[in-house]
């Protein structure tokens, strides 16, 4: 996966009913996603590959 930064959009693959969420902060691996359905959540990416949403 590309690098994450925030403002980008990005899907949780394991949790659809999250819904969309955008990248808050970028720490290492922690990265904070406000995400629509599910609040503001930390991820690890070492864990989880966050996959990036193209809403163009």
């Amino acid at each position: 996966m590309s690098e994450l930064a925030p403002g980008m959009r990005v899907r949780h693959p394991a949790r659809p009913d999250w819904g969309l969420g955008q990248v808050q902060s970028v720490d290492g691996a922690r990265v904070t996603v406000n995400f629509e359905h599910a609040g503001k959540q930390l991820i690890n990416t070492e864990v989880v590959a966050l996959e990036a949403v193209d809403v163009g």
